[in-house]
């Protein structure tokens, strides 16, 4: 039997990660929905020109953090080497979108058509029924244009 490959592939559903001195960002390909937040919010970090794209020790951590949380797909997480994990919003919170999206914020489980469930604080779901990405949006459906 081969050994396991130390550099597995990663999908839309496990985020790649890119690990700075003090803190580790995840990026979820298939979870973005192109916001934004994070390039206007800190493109010394965040820079979708160069490669890699995420340069988690060009800014403090906390400052890192703080941009990653407004996030509202959460296709962007981070993990401080020292330090809490994110704190979930409390109470939990579920809006509609202007698109038609359910963006929920706080102490999450979702539960993917395949079984796979995930701890989440940050989720924008599908109302439509129509993502390729279930149950996250992924703008393939018709409220997910605007």
């Amino acid at each position: 039997m081969p050994p396991e490959d130390p550099h597995p592939q990663h999908t839309a559903q496990d985020p790649k990660p890119y690990a700075g001195k003090h803190i580790t960002v995840t990026y979820g390909t298939g979870r973005c929905l192109h916001a934004a937040e994070c390039v206007g919010g800190l493109p010394e970090v965040f820079d979708s020109g160069q490669r890699p794209w995420v340069q988690p020790d060009g800014a403090e951590p906390e400052r890192v953090a703080e941009v990653i949380r407004r996030c509202p797909s959460g296709a962007l997480q981070y993990r401080l080497t020292e330090g809490p994990a994110e704190e979930p919003d409390r109470p939990t919170s579920v809006v509609r979108s202007s698109a038609g999206q359910l963006v929920l914020r706080g102490e999450l489980v979702v539960t993917r058509p395949d079984g796979t469930v995930r701890q989440e604080t940050r989720v924008m779901l599908c109302a439509c029924g129509m993502s390729g990405n279930q149950p996250y949006c992924d703008h393939s459906g018709p409220c997910g244009h605007d």
